[in-house]
């Protein structure tokens, strides 16, 4: 973390100077998003850190959330954690996912039995944990970022959206118009440049574009609830997929506090045209099944902390955007369960919520700040929609195979398959974004095997050459809206110093360090090997108003060589490489380090 860049501020360093212009009460805005759920409260933090941009956050309910509903945080969304700040209070608080058991019927007896105990993320998948906290915590968090930031965002609760109003010119050609929930009788109308509608699977900004979730349901209704429970079930303290001989299947997610778990219960198949709350689902209901599933072991609830009964459904949206509207689009967009919908079993909710908005941030903030070309923000739904279908195709696929009954020991196993298969997808580090304006070719893939273009960001273990810091080098991908390009020097490093004085010739803003990136280096050396005072003064930039000299920029590989990072990765030692990770911290690009000339095209057709 830094700061002092402009001038000695005591106190908390989270706490940024407040800009003199934040309005929280404008009616002309850059951005107005509506929904305070996980991928509303993602946008809101990203632009709110990004800074310099006039927006609010609307909400229909009349406070915070109190309770959470989706609670699973793959290790992808750690990551996304650690660059916007707060992975240490997610990671202090919660409850990590290290094993994963199964137990079904014992073949000769029907009687349940373990089956398999397993790893539930497989090494060196990521340097975060898979973690369980309630989704309200993670609100928290993300709030208590925006109200820390230069607007001091807070956001406006008791606002439900009446009506969306689309221009086809203007400099904020929609027009919002919202009920006060708290003044009755009054309304209030703002007009923005870009609108995002994160107002969930009912929402009001999809049904003003015309936009319709598509898809089905799997007509088969369970029910879910947050317990404290006294049982001598052996592994109620592990994640636990459970199907039972003839009294359905459940899953059991322990909770954060060493108590509480959360039971996902299989019950009927729904007829006709039922829904999920035509039937007579209570808590006691759900008690009765779950200890029927459990059988012989004991299940005594004390508490029911939350429950409900719901629907298997999968749903998308053909778009993400109203580019087709006649007009300089897109400006409205739809992120989170307003494009798409599935089961909660997979975990997957709000995860890709807040990847839908973490992709979408630094795209809106790049335009409106005049550094990117406004068909940047058409890559937001090419991308996004994309991913959401195929985390529809999972989900089917995981919840018919959770609910089939097995007839034979191989069926049985089937789901467990399944779930190692496709372990890498549930963490959230399987996507992969396709050739295009935001993605370039492999070409060069084999000068960085580990880092494959198109995926995230794969970290590594380094220490930072200034003080010797032992660190994650995704550390320094923070969530600013910069782009970064890693330089990974060659055996005698004269490839990576020739590369840097290519670089700073270039021209701005596609000059790194100048404009709208930033470039790190990492050498091959042990970092005592290595003279600071030897470096280019491009690797060591002024920065703030004093000029102060930034020292965050250079690594060596980490003193363990069982974690160097240039084998863990795949990186040539002979010639090097260079990596161009996006603001959301996907790999954009992979470069011989002569490639200078290439880094500049491609950045070209991004930037203004």
């Amino acid at each position: 973390m830094q700061y002092h860049f402009d001038g000695f501020c005591p106190g908390d360093p989270a706490l940024q100077t407040k800009t003199p212009k934040a309005d929280s009460q404008s009616s002309k805005l850059d951005v107005a998003i509506v929904g305070c759920g996980p991928a509303g409260l993602t946008l809101a933090a990203q632009i709110a850190l990004i800074g310099g941009l006039n927006v609010r956050i609307f909400e229909q309910k009349s406070g915070p959330l109190k309770l959470g509903q989706a609670d699973g945080v793959a290790c992808r969304s750690m990551e996304m954690f650690e660059a916007f700040g707060f992975v240490e209070r997610v990671a202090k608080e919660s409850y990590w996912v290290n094993e994963t058991s199964f137990w079904r019927p014992d073949p000769s007896s029907n009687a349940l039995k373990r089956a398999e105990r397993i790893q539930d993320v497989e090494d060196d998948l990521s340097h975060q944990p898979h973690t369980i906290l309630s989704q309200a915590r993670i609100h928290d968090f993300y709030l208590d970022l925006m109200e820390k930031s230069a607007g001091r965002l807070v956001p406006d609760y008791d606002r439900a959206l009446l009506a969306v109003e689309r221009a086809p010119e203007g400099d904020h050609p929609v027009k919002l118009t919202f009920e006060c929930l708290d003044q009755p009788g009054m309304q209030e109308v703002v007009h923005a440049k870009y609108v995002v509608g994160c107002d969930g699977a009912r929402s009001e900004v999809r049904r003003a574009l015309g936009y319709e979730l598509k898809g089905e349901a799997a007509r088969q209704l369970w029910g879910v609830m947050d317990v404290l429970a006294v049982t001598d079930f052996p592994d109620v303290r592990l994640k636990c997929a459970i199907q039972s001989a003839d009294a359905g299947s459940m899953l059991i997610i322990p909770r954060e506090g060493g108590a509480m778990i959360r039971v996902y219960i299989e019950l009927d198949v729904l007829r006709g045209t039922e829904r999920a709350g035509d039937r007579d689902v209570s808590p006691e209901l759900l008690i009765e099944k779950a200890r029927a599933v459990l059988s012989p072991y004991a299940f005594d609830v004390k508490d029911v902390v939350w429950w409900s009964a719901y629907e298997i459904g999968q749903r998308v949206c053909d778009q993400f955007d109203d580019r087709d509207f006649q007009g300089d689009g897109p400006r409205v967009f739809i992120a989170g369960d307003a494009c798409h919908t599935h089961s909660p079993k997979a975990g997957q909710g709000m995860n890709v919520s807040m990847a839908d908005a973490f992709n979408l941030g630094w795209k809106l903030a790049a335009v409106l700040k005049d550094q990117a070309k406004a068909d940047l923000l058409k890559t937001y739904s090419d991308e996004r929609q994309a991913k959401a279908k195929e985390l529809i195709d999972f989900d089917k696929d995981m919840a018919r195979l959770f609910s089939e009954k097995p007839k034979t020991p191989e069926d049985a196993a089937l789901f467990q398959q399944y779930f190692q298969k496709h372990g890498r997808y549930t963490a959230g580090v399987e996507t992969q974004y396709g050739p295009g304006l935001l993605i370039g070719d492999n070409q060069h893939q084999s000068l960085a095997s580990g880092q494959i273009v198109g995926k995230r960001f794969h970290s590594a273990p380094v220490v930072r050459l200034a003080d010797a810091k032992p660190m994650q080098l995704a550390e320094a991908l923070v969530a600013d809206g910069r782009w970064r390009l890693i330089l990974f020097a060659d055996a005698g490093g004269e490839a990576l110093l020739q590369a840097c004085s290519a670089l700073d010739d270039l021209d701005e803003p596609i000059r790194p360090n100048h404009g709208v990136c930033d470039v790190l280096a990492v050498f091959q050396q042990h970092h005592r090997d290595l003279d600071l005072s030897a470096m280019p003064a491009f690797l060591l930039p002024s920065k703030g108003r004093y000029g102060l000299t930034d020292y965050e920029r250079i690594f060596a590989p980490s003193l363990n060589s069982a974690t160097d990072i240039f084998a863990m990765r795949g990186l040539d030692r002979g010639r090097g490489v260079m990596v161009l990770v996006r603001p959301d911290q996907y790999v954009a690009q992979v470069l011989p380090l002569q490639a200078v000339s290439a880094y500049e095209r491609f950045m070209s057709k991004i930037c203004l």
